[in-house]
């Protein structure tokens, strides 16, 4: 980022919860790190990042030419043999189920998935240990997932496309055999149709330790994965402006000051450079000294393109 003067700015030190936690799951830039995939919509309107309450049942979300429209839904509880409420998904965990559901499906050619095992060992890989509590609120996670209602839609010049369906199309639940610890989870599951053709020609590759070195932080993840969708498609030498405003409306609609917003935003982006170096951005200061918003560069994607 830059100063006054145009000069880079030093990354700040993290703290050492931080560091700790960026390192200990951080690929090795030697490895070919297992990839992960999320949808381009995604990477432009996201979901919350807080628990909003099982009373809230429509998440809304536009940004630019994206809208995103989420509805909670209802699953069959097998325990009351009937229909019951579920919240809608919110954190880090239905991120990082969707980078590995979208990876799933995409290296199978197929929307057909069993998470049962695959679910499991990508937790334990990608948080980089093995609780049963993380795991299960991963399954609860993944069960409000299933059954949201998504709406994406992407607009363009007087033109509009839109997706209305359920990401997960149809799942089993099961009963923890803990009778202590019941919890509804999907075994297996199948992406609609719309939704697995839509990911075919609008996936975004990531580095799966990318992502599991921001597994703790909701709003890294969607800044990373952002950056990782927008940065390759700025034209070289034909930089982008993106004032705070506007990156709060994206990123930061739950903070009432803009100051308050920069300061955690740009932490976060320190978080985010840590994994992806490549990226070129500068923060633009004015000449009263007022920090104006990001300035963004044309830039390697995180996952090289070996298409060519």
């Amino acid at each position: 980022m830059a100063g006054d003067d145009g000069s880079r700015l030093p990354l700040k030190p993290l703290t050492p919860v931080q560091r700790r936690l960026i390192e200990a799951v951080a690929p090795d830039e030697q490895d070919d790190p297992d990839l992960s995939f999320m949808h381009a919509v995604l990477c432009q309107t996201y979901l919350p990042y807080r628990d909003p309450g099982d009373e809230v049942r429509l998440w809304r979300r536009r940004q630019g030419s994206a809208l995103l429209e989420v509805q909670a839904g209802r699953v069959a509880d097998p325990e009351k043999e009937d229909l019951v409420d579920v919240g809608l998904p919110w954190g880090t965990k239905p991120r990082l189920i969707l980078a590995h559901l979208n990876a799933e499906a995409l290296r199978q050619g197929s929307p057909d998935i069993e998470v049962e095992a695959s679910l499991s060992a990508f937790v334990k890989r990608i948080r980089g240990f093995n609780g049963g509590r993380e795991i299960r609120a991963f399954k609860d996670q993944l069960g409000r997932l299933s059954a949201s209602l998504v709406r994406l839609a992407v607009f363009r010049s007087g033109y509009a496309r839109q997706v209305e369906t359920k990401v997960i199309k149809s799942f089993d639940l099961w009963l923890h055999k803990d009778e202590r610890q019941r919890v509804l989870w999907p075994s297996t599951i199948q992406l609609s149709r719309d939704y697995y053709e839509s990911l075919q020609d609008h996936a975004v590759p990531l580095p799966e330790g990318a992502l599991g070195a921001l597994a703790h932080n909701a709003m890294a993840l969607d800044v990373f994965c952002w950056l990782a969708h927008r940065l390759r498609r700025i034209k070289k030498g034909k930089p982008v402006f993106v004032p705070w405003a506007a990156l709060q409306g994206q990123f930061g609609w739950h903070y009432g000051r803009v100051r308050d917003f920069r300061r955690v935003f740009l932490d976060t982006l320190r978080q985010v450079k840590r994994v992806y170096p490549a990226a070129e951005l500068d923060e633009i200061i004015s000449l009263t000294g007022q920090p104006e918003g990001l300035e963004l560069h044309h830039s390697l994607p995180p996952v090289p393109d070996r298409t060519g």
